[in-house]
């Protein structure tokens, strides 16, 4: 998964500054200092603290925002940060084998957490997305757009393309409501896009790329298939966006860190 080039590009503080809070605050515990904090605490006592924090990532993940290790410490864990390892491992087992779900990172830097289906593949879109839940099919169009000109895209070509659908982001749709504010507020919130500043531009222009967790859960090669049934065209014949699509190995974003050691 691609990592984000932060000295290259400004990030747009009004959108992400709720999700850049110093989380220097939480140290990582040691293997001591988890195995102390074990002994302190009976199983069952770990295993109800892990159930809190499978229904707190179950509560974010309605709404597909991240969740943030300070957040996890903060809110669920508390006096129990001392055996976040611990936790973090029950919680992303209790995932797996009861929902489904795999607990993914998708910042290191910043501990953000999401929940991906593993029975249900996200990158497995149907063909009526865009018919079956109008967000998500206005979501893929803007992903679409930004893979295949080349990874990023001016915000000015975003809103034109929405315009020919009939989707106004000056005015209140009918599906999306305000229609700018869901696709630089909720969509970058979500963290499947990123609105940028464009550095020295006046009046101030910003650009879209992919967002991470974008990265981690839609396939580019998908996307070339649900543009090649919108155009009734072979997606081999976009042979550029092909290669880098097919090219491009399905690693996946890293497992939730449960090592004692940062």
């Amino acid at each position: 998964m691609a990592r984000l080039s932060t000295a290259t590009r400004q990030k747009s503080s009004d959108v992400l500054a709720a999700d850049e809070d110093d989380d220097s605050r939480f140290t990582q515990p040691t293997s001591s200092q988890v195995q102390k904090g074990l002994e302190k605490l009976s199983s069952t006592q770990i295993d109800e603290k892990a159930n809190e924090l499978v229904q707190y990532f179950l509560v974010k993940d309605q709404k597909k925002l991240p969740v943030r290790r300070a957040d996890i410490v903060k809110t669920v864990l508390k006096d129990y940060k001392n055996v976040y390892p611990e936790i973090m491992r029950r919680a992303a087992l209790t995932f797996e084998q009861v929902f489904g779900f795999k607990v993914v990172e998708i910042d290191a830097k910043n501990q953000l957490y999401i929940l991906i289906n593993k029975l249900e593949p996200a990158e497995e879109v149907p063909r009526d997305i865009h018919l079956s839940n109008p967000k998500t099919g206005l979501l893929f169009v803007i992903l679409s757009v930004v893979f295949m000109k080349g990874g990023v895209v001016r915000e000015a070509l975003v809103w034109n393309t929405l315009k020919k659908m009939q989707v106004d982001p000056g005015e209140k749709h009918e599906d999306f409501g305000d229609v700018k504010k869901l696709v630089t507020d909720e969509f970058v919130r979500q963290r499947y896009l990123e609105y940028t500043k464009i550095p020295h531009t006046e009046p101030l222009e910003h650009e879209f790329r992919w967002g991470q967790r974008a990265d981690a859960e839609v396939s580019k090669l998908k996307i070339l298939e649900f543009l090649g049934q919108l155009h009734n065209q072979d997606p081999k014949q976009w042979s550029q966006q092909y290669t880098k699509a097919t090219s491009l190995a399905p690693a996946g974003p890293s497992q939730p860190s449960t090592s004692s050691q940062r």
